[in-house]
């Protein structure tokens, strides 16, 4: 199955950027800014929204990434919702599609346009490929392992930020943090750190691969908020740990928070001020 997968990621991945664009234009841009009321549903919470553009979407890539890559199977935000062993495909053998197919869906539901579509294809708990399309803003991100980060097309590099600035980062809101988890994301109300709540992930993730901020710090490991993101922000140059240094595991289990930053220094300096708020 893995010289498939190598085979697929070797050949034109436009199937898969046509795959997603297609889910965006069939069931949710149609959608946006026209939702009825009944078509928003509230999952744990009011910042935890669903609604019928998340499902169809979701139904849409599951039919066609699976089409691209026989005996690839989809671990999905909604349908891991509806049946959590779903989630341990990716403790699996076979390909994996991490899908998230309304990507900031509480934006979405205000008819902001800062939502986008994520997908990344993994194997074994190892990131491949990754698509992060935001439709209404027309960016599109795509990341394959070991050929670097493309934004629309042109190569994006996360850098570093400038000596001495105050660093830029987009933190967990907080419904959904532990007692535990608030205490470290305190650490980063410090001087030479601007923290704020975060949008959408994949969004986020998009603005540090391409230098717009420096660093995020999450506190929920849900793959597909992260699995595009990260390998988008590590083949553009940047780098992520867990609060016990190790790297992010897919499959779960990590040492949270954790962050994703442009360079290794500013994620060992975001870690730093985790590990002293939660002391």
């Amino acid at each position: 199955m893995i010289e498939d997968v190598l085979e697929f990621l070797e050949g034109d991945l436009s199937a898969v950027e046509e795959a997603v664009r297609r889910a965006a234009a069939d069931e949710i841009m149609p959608r946006f800014r026209q939702l009825a009321a009944h078509e928003i549903v509230e999952k744990n919470g009011p910042h935890d929204l669903v609604t019928v553009a998340d499902r169809l979407a979701e139904e849409h890539l599951t039919a066609s990434l699976t089409a691209l890559l026989p005996g690839s199977v989809v671990v999905g935000e909604e349908a891991v919702h509806a049946d959590p062993a779903v989630y341990e495909a990716l403790s699996g053998d076979a390909p994996v599609w991490i899908v998230d197919p309304v990507d900031g869906t509480r934006q979405f539901v205000h008819h902001d346009p800062g939502f986008c579509t994520l997908v990344a294809l993994a194997r074994g708990g190892e990131l491949l490929a990754s698509w992060t399309f935001a439709p209404a803003l027309k960016e599109m991100a795509v990341a394959v392992r070991g050929r670097g980060a493309r934004l629309n097309g042109q190569p994006i590099r996360s850098g570093s930020p400038e000596p001495g600035k105050t660093l830029e980062v987009a933190m967990s809101h907080p419904d959904f943090t532990t007692e535990e988890q608030k205490r470290a994301l305190l650490g980063l109300r410090t001087p030479g750190i601007h923290g704020r709540p975060c949008g959408s992930a994949g969004l986020e993730y998009l603005d540090v691969a391409r230098g717009a901020i420096d660093a995020v710090a999450f506190s929920w490991e849900n793959a597909w908020d992260h699995a595009a993101g990260l390998l988008l922000l590590t083949e553009a140059g940047g780098a992520h740990a867990t609060l016990s240094g190790a790297p992010f595991r897919l499959a779960g289990g990590n040492a949270l928070p954790f962050t994703a930053a442009r360079d290794t220094a500013t994620a060992e300096r975001v870690l730093e001020h985790l590990r002293a708020g939660r002391a």
